[in-house]
C-alpha cells in the first residue's frame, strides 16, 4: 500500500494555501451516487482531506462511508485530478472510481446531506464544480470507447 507523505497543505507562491484531497465517484450498477454539499446543497461526490497515514484512495473510501453511507472498493487508479478554490485557499482533489457494495440506511452525515442515484449523463449535468463535471464526463466517455 502506497502512503502519501504528510503534505496535507502547503504554501504556494507564499500567498495561497493548497490542500490535498481525495474523493470517489460512487458507481452503483449502471448509476452514480451523488451527495449534496453541506453548505450549498449542490451535488458533489464524497471527498475530503487525505488523512495522515492513509493513502489517498483509502482516505477517499473512508469519506464515502462518512459522507454517503456507502462501502465498497476502489476499482483502479485515479480517474484524474481537479482543482477548486475557496476563500480558505486552493484545493486539489484526486478522484477514484468506487464500486459500491453496500448502501447503509444510517450513516455519520445522514442529517447533513442528501444522496441520489442518477444516470452517468444526469451526474455530469448535476455535478459541481465544472472541473469535476468535465473529469466525470471524460471518465464515462472513455468507458464507452473501451
Amino acid at each position: 500500500m502506497h502512503v502519501e507523505p504528510d503534505l496535507d497543505s502547503f504554501m504556494t507562491n507564499g500567498l495561497e494555501r493548497l490542500s490535498l484531497q481525495s474523493g470517489v465517484l460512487p458507481l452503483i450498477g449502471d448509476g452514480v451516487m451523488l451527495i449534496t454539499s453541506r453548505r450549498s446543497g449542490r451535488w458533489i461526490i464524497p471527498k475530503g482531506h487525505v488523512e495522515n497515514g492513509m493513502s489517498p484512495a483509502d482516505s477517499a473510501a473512508k469519506e464515502a462511508w462518512e459522507e454517503a453511507g456507502i462501502t465498497g472498493r476502489i476499482l483502479h487508479d485515479e480517474i484524474g485530478v481537479y482543482s477548486y478554490s475557496r476563500t480558505s485557499g486552493l484545493y486539489s482533489v484526486r478522484v477514484y472510481p468506487f464500486e459500491v457494495e453496500t448502501v447503509l440506511d444510517e450513516w455519520q452525515e445522514k442529517h447533513l446531506r442528501q444522496r441520489r442515484i442518477v444516470t452517468p449523463a444526469e451526474a455530469v449535468e448535476m455535478l459541481f464544480p465544472d472541473p469535476l463535471k468535465h473529469l466525470v464526463a471524460g471518465y464515462f466517455a472513455n468507458r464507452i470507447q473501451k
